[in-house]
């Protein structure tokens, strides 16, 4: 990639570690297509984590998966208040806030509490890489949506300053961001935080009852798991504009860089990954054995380097297996389910379809709790625990089954066996040496399995 620093008098400067300033909300308010709206109705100033009447709410990464996560945040507590908002660039900053401020208020049609939980001015609308910083100093609640590759750095941050936290899967993106990972889970569970995952399958109503049921016996011991995410890829490239470096072009297109996102199976089908490691209790594999490679991957965006199949075969202590399989072929079959084979039995669960099910001599059971937005039920959760003082820490099995994916993205890239040990004393970093727009980004190579080492 070549790399055009240039910019023309009117652009917006993604500002490092500060708030927007009046001539950038201006010209980014045109970028973003509306202004961000600030409801009249004023909030208290002040809030605590617990038996107070406010809560505020810090965003930081302003995507769809955030926006939406925040507007989950609001919709949870009627204590609540979208306080604070980060993100890396200025435009999608304002573009974040400006939808939930409108979200807000189409809310409060309905519901007059909601005109209370919006107080999110231009001055708490932060932009640069080091704007987290702002949003997890100025509230109590920290929502962390940033790309993947981000995480170790913004979680560590806001558990260090005590803060209550939802914290996107996956977790981390290599061997050094899990250990940064598990060092700063085990802060969190001293300091008593609250600390839920994206990993929202687990606040699934009938996903809870059919798992309740597999772990109290139902099909008998379970003997292996097969989980699949086969879909047709990610949603394309974000064009590059002129004034780019080559890092804000890796940042916006950030799903296609293993550096930023893992891979697919890291970023994305860890989901399948986790429900994995739920029908087997938990329980830890001790090494994985990875298939994978690029087969209709394109080119574009420039220089990117993520696989699009893989096929991994974990192995457990008593000699059980678990299967994952994930695929990007546009056009091909998809599936999102989870195939579970007992000694009695066999369960198939496939929350899109709406199947949730066991089947023991021939007899079929389906689960009828009542279903659930489980996406909110995260949320709600997460501020339930928080009034009563009783904390939810998701952060033993969000760091493990991140590192299920990483270590089967691992073997699939060298072609090699990968045990849980390994993958621990691994010294692989995929971070830049320097989080800065104006750096280079990493080396971005296509691994060759059978040619990549393990590190």
């Amino acid at each position: 990639m070549s790399c055009d620093h240039s910019m023309a008098a009117n652009d917006i400067l993604p500002l490092p570690a500060g708030q927007l300033s009046r001539r950038g909300f201006v010209a980014a308010a045109g970028a973003a297509g509306a202004a961000a709206s600030v409801l009249a109705d004023p909030v208290a100033r002040t809030a605590h984590a617990a038996g107070s009447d406010r809560l505020k709410v810090g965003l930081v990464g302003c995507g769809g998966r955030g926006t939406g996560a925040a507007s989950q945040a609001i919709s949870a507590d009627p204590g609540v208040v979208l306080w604070a908002v980060a993100d890396a660039f200025a435009d999608r900053a304002l573009a974040g806030a400006s939808l939930l401020g409108r979200t807000v208020e189409e809310k409060a049609k309905d519901d007059a509490s909601f005109k209370t939980r919006f107080d999110c001015p231009l001055e708490r609308q932060f932009a640069g890489l080091e704007s987290y910083k702002q949003a997890v100093d100025a509230c109590d609640v920290v929502l962390l949506t940033a790309p993947p590759a981000f995480r170790p750095l913004h979680l560590k941050a806001a558990v260090e300053a005590g803060k209550q936290i939802f914290c996107e899967k996956p977790m981390a993106v290599d061997a050094t961001g899990l250990r940064s990972l598990r060092d700063t889970v085990k802060v969190a569970t001293e300091k008593h935080l609250s600390l839920v995952s994206g990993f929202c399958w687990r606040y699934a109503s009938r996903e809870r009852d059919v798992y309740k049921r597999i772990h109290a016996g139902a099909i008998g011991p379970v003997r292996s798991v097969y989980t699949n995410y086969n879909a047709a890829g990610f949603r394309g490239e974000t064009p590059r504009k002129p004034e780019w470096s080559d890092m804000e072009y890796c940042l916006r297109n950030w799903p296609y860089y293993t550096w930023l996102s893992g891979d697919h199976i890291v970023e994305q089908a860890v989901h399948s990954i986790d429900r994995l490691a739920w029908a087997m209790n938990d329980e830890l594999p001790v090494s994985v054995n990875c298939t994978a490679g690029r087969e209709v991957r394109p080119d574009v965006p420039v220089g990117n380097n993520i696989f699009d199949h893989f096929m991994a075969v974990f192995e457990y202590a008593d000699g059980r297996r678990g299967f994952h399989m994930c695929r990007h072929f546009p056009g091909a079959a998809s599936d999102n389910s989870d195939y579970i084979v007992g000694t009695t039995g066999t369960a198939t669960v496939n929350g899109f379809q709406n199947t949730q099910q066991t089947v023991v001599n021939g007899d079929t059971w389906q689960s009828e709790a009542p279903k659930n937005d489980m996406y909110q039920q995260e949320h709600d959760e997460l501020f339930a625990s928080i009034r009563s003082g009783n904390p939810i820490n998701d952060g033993v099995r969000m760091t493990n089954s991140t590192a299920m994916a990483i270590m089967a993205r691992m073997s699939g890239y060298t072609g090699q066996p990968v045990t849980w040990q390994q993958l621990w004393d691994s010294s692989e970093n995929l971070a830049p040496a320097d989080w800065d727009l104006a750096a280079a980004p990493p080396p971005s190579p296509i691994a060759v399995p059978g040619k990549t080492k393990l590190t």
